[in-house]
């Protein structure tokens, strides 16, 4: 019989390939492949086994172990959908600094005063480091252990010895399986480590945070099987120069997969926002040209957030566009549609655009608040005090409903704002609030200016 042929396997991703070539082709990654012997013939045929518990109606089916449990961080569990579910794995990234560790290390300090023991492990600072930061942030507690290791084994050891309800790894990149080839950090090694937790987790009921690294595009470092595997994905972002931070929750088995937490950074600790629109919202005596309010729905949250617009003349030869906080493609567009439907000249322009506090505006129900924005800025014009702008601007110039009017408009009624420019069947408004129904964008230009 013919020998089988050895079979050769990446050790950055895990790929099999029959023969040996440079460069992975999966990874990319350069001199990775390394030869294991044989490859395994495939089975012909599976047969009956084992089951863990027999099937049952779904009525009769528990529901204890699906409750969430809250953490009392109000904005932490809005995000989560509740609170930690038991057996859940979520999975926190983030950039370098933006303060993962300060608010997961509040998380365990709650939950370890109210459900029992919690460990916290990592991988990047020692046990002291740790600890001076739970003494700055006042979560020190007899039930809130720390570990510092980067060896899978020893983790499941001190899992073992704590029996915790609550396990926070910081971060997962860091740890390494010693069952496993491949590099510290690497898709290999990142996948094996969470499947031996979340089944670890799944096993014992124990709610598991893992941290994660980010890249520079802002994407979850490791294989993008990581997040398939875990229960929920929680975003962690915010600007450095700015003290506001925001989870996003992208994925969530328990909840709903579009809500958003604001949170405020300070000495002493991360400090949850339950009203967060004042911060994107400048507060004046009297409006000022270039400035329009909207309301944005993050999840089910309705936000106030005013946008911001500059029109100056161009000291010459292509005219600058500079956005921060908006879609660029979206300011181009909105900004095309202001001067072919509305007749305002930008051509010989310099236009500036963004948005105020840090937010992230991405939304089409921002448009017609930008066009306004702009067209404020070119007429030097102030828009009247008191009034919001909602609704998608079309390349006709047509006004387009947005979703969740209803709630946008209580929110901007709730803040003082006592009349709103909307599109036609929008609705009634909330009492005291004036509607305004345009259908054009060109007609609204000409009817505020």
């Amino acid at each position: 019989m013919k020998s089988a042929r050895p079979a050769h396997r990446c050790t950055e991703c895990g790929h099999a390939s029959p023969k040996w070539v440079g460069r992975c082709p999966e990874c990319q990654a350069w001199g990775s492949l390394t030869e294991v012997g044989a490859p395994s013939s495939p089975l012909r045929a599976v047969h009956a086994g084992p089951v863990t518990a027999p099937a049952r109606p779904i009525g009769q089916v528990e529901l204890a172990g699906a409750r969430a449990v809250p953490t009392g961080i109000g904005e932490f569990d809005r995000v989560l959908g509740g609170g930690l579910v038991p057996g859940a794995v979520i999975l926190v990234a983030g950039e370098p600094g933006v303060g993962k560790s300060t608010l997961l290390l509040e998380v365990a300090h709650r939950v370890a005063a109210a459900a029992g023991p919690t460990l916290v492990v990592s991988g990047e600072e020692s046990t002291a480091q740790v600890r001076l930061r739970a003494e700055r942030i006042g979560a020190l507690h007899d039930q809130l252990y720390l570990a510092a290791e980067t060896d899978l084994s020893a983790v499941i050891t001190h899992v073992q010895d704590v029996a915790p309800t609550l396990l926070v790894l910081d971060s997962v990149q860091t740890v390494r399986s010693p069952a496993v080839e491949g590099t510290d950090g690497g898709a290999t090694q990142v996948r094996a480590v969470a499947s031996a937790l979340i089944a670890l987790a799944k096993s014992r009921g124990m709610t598991t945070i893992l941290v994660g690294h980010v890249t520079k595009d802002g994407a979850i470092a490791g294989p993008r099987a990581l997040e398939h595997l875990v229960d929920v994905v929680l975003s962690f972002d915010g600007e450095r120069h700015s003290t506001l931070r925001m989870v996003r929750a992208t994925k969530n088995r328990f909840g709903p997969a579009d809500e958003i937490g604001c949170f405020e950074i300070g000495d002493s600790g991360v400090v949850g926002v339950p009203d967060p629109s004042h911060l994107f919202v400048s507060r004046r005596s009297a409006p000022v040209p270039g400035s329009c309010v909207t309301v944005t729905m993050e999840g089910s949250r309705p936000l106030l957030a005013e946008v911001q617009a500059l029109v100056a003349p161009s000291g010459g030869g292509s005219p600058r566009r500079a956005v921060s906080g908006l879609d660029p493609a979206r300011v181009a567009m909105v900004n095309a549609v202001v001067e072919r439907r509305a007749g305002v000249k930008l051509a010989d322009a310099d236009v500036f655009a963004a948005s105020v506090g840090g937010v992230r505006i991405t939304e089409p129900a921002a448009d017609l608040a930008l066009a306004l924005a702009i067209a404020s800025a070119a007429a030097d014009r102030p828009l009247p005090a008191g009034l919001i702008a909602l609704g998608e601007v079309g390349l006709s110039g047509e006004i387009r409903r947005v979703g969740g009017t209803g709630r946008r408009l209580a929110e901007a009624a709730r803040q003082g704002y006592t009349a709103a420019l909307v599109p036609e069947d929008s609705g009634t408004g909330p009492a005291g609030m004036r509607l305004v129904p345009i259908s054009d964008l060109g007609a609204a230009i000409q009817r505020l200016f």
